[in-house]
């Protein structure tokens, strides 16, 4: 399955790098330098691109602290007295993958679309708990899945956590109901008319995506200058019709598993409007920005701390 299988490599190198640590701090600084520069520089990584949240959220900040105490420890252990200089060669090794996951961690925050990505300004499409970035960023690397699918580089896969930090009962789960997600309602994130809402396909029961892209119940807004498209939602649950106008906060259905989805989750994206020729798809992609913050990879949302939906 291939949810344990990145868990697993997750949970795989944050003990590598807390070994490499702990090793590194046990050695005289001029020995043991580089592959301390390597152990954080895996843990950094690990720590912004891990899959906790197959396990829970908190045992990323519990990997981040037992890092933190791995380095600390420099200052208290004896050092090894037989300790020798590391080869050229391991060195050197050492320094390219440092370079190599510094350069990841720093697009993470950048992406490789620039730093000022044209942005649109939306509430946040659901109301109650913690939510979670479970695909998104600002393209290259770490939004690879959204970034090949007819330009939606800056879109979004949302899910919910639930009260000890996952997003499902058990890691993974083949019912829809085990889900945190599963069936909240979906508001409209702006005003708008309704181009498309349908929601007659049946939801997958994960992970199955047979019935593929072509089958994903739906809303699409237009606003005078955008696109907003919300999917993957809930059989039978869109309660709009196209060509009505709905209000910022109005809802629109709930979060389902149709289309091609594995689990329960909301799609949202953006695109510029451009001629009234070109599909809404294939506009100028739009960063998205909830209440004034735009959020990454693998970061928690909590509406509850501000007024994210007009009532």
């Amino acid at each position: 399955m291939f949810i344990y299988g990145i868990l697993s490599l997750s949970l795989a190198l944050a003990l590598l790098s807390l070994y490499f640590m702990f090793r590194a701090t046990g050695k005289p600084f001029r020995y043991g330098w580089s592959q301390g520069l390597l152990a954080l520089s895996l843990g950094l990584f690990i720590y912004l691109y891990g899959t906790w949240v197959y396990l829970t959220v908190h045992a990323k900040y519990v990997f981040g602290v037992l890092l933190l105490l791995c380095l600390l420890s420099a200052l208290v252990r004896s050092k090894s007295t037989k300790a020798r200089p590391p080869r050229a060669w391991k060195r050197a090794m050492s320094l390219l993958w440092v370079g190599i996951l510094g350069f990841l961690c720093i697009t993470y925050f950048t992406g490789t679309t620039g730093l000022k990505q044209k942005r649109v300004e939306l509430a946040f499409p659901l109301k109650t708990g913690r939510y979670f970035v479970l695909q998104g960023g600002k393209g290259l690397p770490t939004n690879l899945f959204h970034f090949s699918l007819r330009g939606a580089i800056y879109a979004m896969d949302i899910v919910k956590l639930n009260s000890w930090g996952g997003r499902a009962n058990k890691v993974f789960s083949s019912r829809l109901e085990d889900y945190e997600i599963f069936n909240d309602t979906i508001y409209a994130p702006c005003s708008g008319r309704v181009l498309r809402a349908y929601s007659d396909n049946p939801d997958n029961i994960p992970p199955n995506m047979d019935r593929g892209p072509q089958n994903t119940n739906q809303v699409l807004l237009e606003t005078d200058s955008s696109y907003i498209f919300l999917a993957h939602m809930k059989k039978g649950s869109v309660v709009v019709h196209e060509n009505e106008w709905v209000q910022q906060g109005q809802a629109l259905g709930c979060v389902g598993n149709s289309g091609f989805s594995s689990e329960p989750h909301l799609h949202i994206q953006a695109h510029a409007k451009t001629s009234k020729d070109t599909p809404w798809y294939m506009g100028e992609p739009l960063y998205i920005s909830f209440n004034g913050r735009g959020y990454l990879l693998y970061e928690v949302i909590r509406p509850k701390r501000v007024n994210m939906v007009k009532k």
